[in-house]
């Protein structure tokens, strides 16, 4: 419903802006492509240096292509009028939208709690010995993190539906849910030293129940687990005491809130607006294909391609990587969508006699459409471009139609405008997506050393759900980078290297959660061990001894002596974590033998 407000307003202020840019430019087509130029680049520059980012790109396509209609107005009022008429094709689908979520649209309490429902019972299905579907499902839920949930929770308070104590215990099962997964998760990686079978039943037993009560509308309260942690090894009762405290956290009634000071709020530029040239080359890029496209189907005299224009400002981002990806994921939704277009003209609408038959037509390819759309966010776009291209073959008019020629130059076009597209971000000023994956690595590790260091729960809750959250954006960013070339980012088995980092520091946090608790030699060793390998990591260079052997890891001591090595992912960092998770995971997970890392 905001989205629906959100873009009601906007496009009121764009036809406004639109009219007044038309009084000057329509009898002047020189004027008018150096208008979009212009407003194109602008537009593209806030879209990346800006809080403007959601907005500003759909901004500079709309205003360009509202401007590019003008060709065809050769009289004022014609022009008036379509302008007019685009603000009832956005107003109108608003208002319905907003009608429909007032009466069908689920509230965002309730798809909070199917949330929190759905991974207490992935949690529960993996500590009674899951397949491997079960952990693949609860490993790419981990790696989701909670922002989606706080989302919601933010949405909630704003609807005012709730009272604020359900929104506050909603919060506190937020931010102890993370927590709850990685127990889990370390639980299940050693079962057969850890926790015994009743003692795992018992915790599944308890997530499950938490979960019915979540999908029924309510909350869990005085959950407990009665199992006692005297008979049970060390190891096993620090483990039952996290968990424990974690449900207790999750299922507390919240305190009285404290003011809350407000922190100084970032202005409307990002920090590295005037000093990361990556801003003006991406609004370039983007303004030199949309362009490009412009003036080829201008000279050309085939504006039935103009879905060329509009394809560059819907499939440029800010790296090569992420740019490849929609643009593949547009022709793939484009193709489908055409496909079952021709379809429909051909088998279908010859034998439809009534509106109602067409209706039941869109309805279905639509429904289709907007079940991929709500899915997984990598695929997500070809739910939408889906349903645009099977509409635009299908709907051609008020009523039934026939021309083929309609559909033929819209997917020309999207595809003349992906090819464009690919060339210029590819060899042009090309971003690749590898250079975050390092900085997000040592940030990270930084995340996992005040973990290691955290004295109070609620502030280790706070850093394992960041640092959950972290891991799944570098998680993201590696499967991205397989959209690039070796050219543009870094051989495969540099990523490979990567994606082991990754898994590695996944199997450690639920162990470092448990050594937060004490605050020992030990602990203290591997917080220093881990800050260690982000400096060297952060830096590029690794203090070795070469005068001494290596040590039983089979890694040079780290002295802090010269000669300097190079320190990489697919070096030292990998093999350093894999003895990490060796010493907490693989050999037991105890306390025991922190002291040996």
């Amino acid at each position: 419903m905001i989205i629906s407000i959100v873009l009601t307003i906007l496009i009121s202020l764009l036809v406004g802006i639109l009219m007044l840019v038309a009084t000057a430019v329509i009898d002047q087509p020189l004027w008018r492509v150096i208008s979009i130029t212009v407003v194109s680049f602008g537009l593209l520059f806030l879209a990346s240096a800006s809080k403007l980012k959601p907005l500003a790109a759909i901004i500079a396509m709309i205003v360009g292509y509202g401007l590019d209609l003008l060709s065809d107005a050769h009289v004022g009022e014609l022009a008036t009028r379509g302008y007019l008429y685009a603000w009832l094709f956005v107003t109108i689908p608003a208002t319905v939208s907003i009608a429909l979520n007032l009466v069908l649209g689920p509230p965002p309490r309730r798809l909070l709690e199917q949330a929190l429902a759905h991974r207490l019972a992935l949690a529960a299905s993996l500590m009674r010995n899951g397949d491997e579907k079960v952990r693949d499902a609860f490993e790419e839920t981990l790696s989701e993190g909670v922002t989606e949930l706080k989302t919601w929770l933010k949405m909630a308070g704003i609807e005012k539906s709730s009272p604020p104590a359900d929104i506050a215990a909603l919060g506190h099962a937020t931010d102890s849910i993370t927590t709850i997964l990685l127990l889990v998760d370390f639980a299940d990686r050693t079962q057969s030293e850890t926790m015994p079978p009743p003692l795992r039943g018992q915790i599944a037993d308890t997530l499950d129940e938490m979960a019915s009560i979540l999908r029924a509308g309510g909350y869990p309260v005085d959950v407990a687990i009665e199992h006692g942690e005297e008979d049970l090894p060390p190891v096993t009762a620090t483990l039952l005491a996290d968990m424990k405290e974690a449900l207790r956290r999750f299922t507390e009634r919240p305190l009285p809130e404290l003011p809350i000071v407000e922190a100084a709020k970032a202005g409307f530029f990002l920090s590295d607006a005037f000093t990361n040239p990556d801003h003006v080359y991406y609004a370039l890029k983007t303004t030199a294909a949309a362009m490009f496209c412009y003036a080829a189907y201008l000279l050309v005299d085939w504006p039935g391609i103009h879905t060329s224009f509009i394809t560059c400002y819907m499939v440029s981002l800010g790296t090569t990587a992420e740019t490849i990806e929609k643009f593949t994921l547009r022709i793939l939704g484009a193709l489908i969508g055409a496909g079952l277009g021709f379809a429909a003209i051909v088998f279908l609408l010859p034998h439809l006699t009534s509106i109602g038959a067409l209706l039941i037509v869109v309805f279905v390819v639509g429904l289709v459409s907007a079940w991929v759309a709500a899915g997984s966010p990598r695929i997500s776009y070809m739910g939408y471009q889906l349903a645009f291209a099977f509409f635009l073959c299908v709907i051609q008019g008020p009523s039934p139609a026939f021309d083929l020629t309609i559909a033929r130059d819209r997917i020309i076009g999207i595809l003349l405008g992906n090819v464009v597209a690919y060339l210029i971000f590819t060899n042009i000023w090309p971003v690749t997506v590898i250079r975050r994956i390092d900085p997000g690595l040592v940030a990270l590790l930084r995340r996992l050393v005040d973990l290691t260091n955290a004295t109070s729960r609620s502030r280790r809750d706070s850093l394992a759900t960041d640092a959950a959250g972290a891991m799944g954006v570098i998680s993201q960013d590696v499967e991205l980078s397989a959209y690039e070339s070796s050219r543009i980012g870094s051989p495969q088995f540099r990523l490979t290297a990567r994606a082991r980092a990754i898994r590695h520091i996944r199997a450690l946090m639920g162990p470092l959660l448990l050594l937060s608790n004490e605050q020992s030699a030990a602990s203290r060793a591997v917080a220093h061990r881990l800050d260690t390998l982000a400096n060297e990591l952060s830096s590029g260079t690794r203090l070795v001894e070469v005068t001494m052997p290596p040590s039983q890891n089979g890694l040079p001591s780290n002295t802090g002596k010269d000669p300097r090595a190079p320190c990489t992912v697919d070096g030292f960092v990998v093999a350093d974590l894999e003895v990490l998770e060796s010493a907490f995971v693989r050999r037991g997970g105890g306390l025991e033998v922190h002291a040996s890392v």
